[in-house]
């Protein structure tokens, strides 16, 4: 397994808007948008740095996963997003390493690609994203399952 790079860096905070000040604003980052994922009661604005998008988590219900983060650790970095070729494989070599997974399957992330989480008891305290880059095998079928048509 290879990890490409990463992808992206998710930051809980309160609110959206009042960070945006700081990293948008401030920083000078280059906003790219807000998308609000109800489903996971989630509202996250993106953020570009070079090759790396920063993403902003907002909770929109009490109980939303980042609610829940924000609680007992406040406002901070929630996560680490690596970019791997093969979802799949990735997990499993992983699993396999010992490394103890949130997720065995990948669902669809804030992006439209495949995501899985590593617990993070077993990545030193942080939350590990796998993330698979557009094209890859995981995200083909996903987006043919979507379609109805066979990739």
């Amino acid at each position: 397994m290879k990890l490409n790079k990463i992808a992206h860096i998710g930051i809980a905070v309160q609110s959206v808007d009042i960070a945006l000040r700081t990293y948008r604003d401030v920083l000078g980052m280059d906003y790219q948008g807000t998308v609000e994922l109800t489903t996971r009661g989630l509202r996250i604005a993106f953020l570009n740095v070079g090759d790396t998008l920063i993403e902003l988590l907002e909770p929109l219900t009490p109980t939303s996963e980042i609610s829940n983060f924000l609680q007992k650790r406040g406002e901070g970095v929630h996560h680490v997003c690596f970019e791997v070729d093969d979802i799949v494989e990735a997990l499993s070599l992983t699993e396999q390493g010992g490394v103890k997974l949130i997720q065995r399957e990948p669902s669809l992330g804030a992006e439209g690609l495949p995501v899985a989480f590593l617990h993070p008891k077993s990545c030193h305290g942080v939350l590990v994203e796998f993330l698979e880059k557009s094209g890859g095998p995981t995200h083909v079928q996903l987006q043919a399952d979507l379609s109805g048509s066979t990739p």
